[in-house]
């Protein structure tokens, strides 16, 4: 819309947006459990086709469900994958390929069977960020709490080193919370703070020496990491999935194998420079360029589809 694009944004009613809003739900079903979850997808999605012609390109950010549609009209497609639930959905995208415009948000992400028009980095608005100066005194682990993201490494890197952790975010599995986490919560070496908004989290990334992310899955990208580099704050991470991609290792963070190189790294913390982090987040990981990105390809995908178009009578 900045840029001076016409944008319809098909979305829930309370969204927040200053393009035009076209909406089939009230509010997203996670949060209203009056809401049947297919009448709305599929109301959402015609509503999307029923208005195709009007468009020069949809962007769906919707998964797989959309692109079975997308044969029955002359608009182009552009799908960002963000990332596979299940090998079983790849066959959804695999029938399309042919016409679809594929995009991946890591390029550690790509799926072999497919053809990718382009992979886009996530980008942040950085002025929610302030550059911090880590003195804190903690670590911190901001995501899931879940066996795939590695709280339970957080903390035996936090008892290792003596240096205290912050857990912040959701509980995705109450098992493993109950059992290889909560029992380490004291108050002192490990705290727990829960979910936290943007405010708390700008405090938390900007105070902390660095941001563990001991993940035991392949990443598709992993925002926490960059925005604790708009934070300035250097990242300890297992080399999984996306992470070679937005780290580097020596300069923003530690690329680590496991929790002894973790506890290695906490003590290497010094010879990262904060300023390098943030820099490395204006540069690669702003949202102007993700919208440059996009922007480009939009038009790419518009003007091959024009190229192709059979001339009039």
């Amino acid at each position: 819309m900045a840029r001076g694009h016409d944008v319809t944004l098909f979305a829930t009613a309370d969204s927040l947006t200053a393009a035009r809003l076209h909406a089939e739900a009230p509010a997203g079903y996670e949060e209203d459990p009056s809401i049947d979850v297919k009448v709305c997808e599929s109301l959402h999605i015609a509503a999307v086709f029923e208005r195709a012609a009007r468009f020069d390109v949809i962007s769906n950010q919707f998964d797989f469900l959309p692109l079975t549609y997308s044969r029955l009209t002359a608009t182009p497609v552009v799908t960002t994958i963000h990332g596979f639930s299940s090998e079983r959905i790849v066959p959804v995208y695999r029938a399309y390929d042919d016409i679809a415009h594929y995009v991946s948000i890591s390029d550690a992400n790509r799926h072999p069977a497919l053809r990718y028009a382009a992979t886009i980095h996530h980008g942040l608005d950085l002025t929610q960020f302030t550059p911090g100066p880590g003195d804190g005194g903690y670590l911190l682990f901001l995501g899931r709490i879940h066996p795939d993201k590695g709280a339970h490494l957080a903390i035996e890197v936090a008892r290792r080193t003596g240096m205290p952790l912050v857990i912040a975010g959701v509980v995705h599995d109450e098992a493993y919370f109950r059992t290889l986490v909560e029992p380490h919560v004291d108050g002192d070496l490990v705290r727990f703070v829960g979910s936290v908004g943007p405010a708390e989290r700008d405090r938390l990334l900007g105070g902390a020496a660095a941001l563990l992310h001991l993940i035991d899955f392949e990443e598709p990208f992993g925002l926490s990491v960059v925005e604790a580099l708009a934070a300035g704050t250097p990242v300890i991470a297992t080399p999984r999935g996306s992470l070679p991609e937005l780290l580097r290792d020596g300069a923003t963070g530690f690329l680590v194998a496991d929790a002894d190189e973790a506890v290695t790294a906490v003590g290497r913390l010094p010879t990262i420079r904060r300023q390098d982090c943030r820099r490395e987040a204006e540069t690669r990981f702003s949202a102007d360029r993700m919208v440059d990105d996009y922007e480009r390809l939009f038009h790419d995908v518009v003007a091959s589809g024009r190229e192709r178009r059979p001339p009039a009578g």
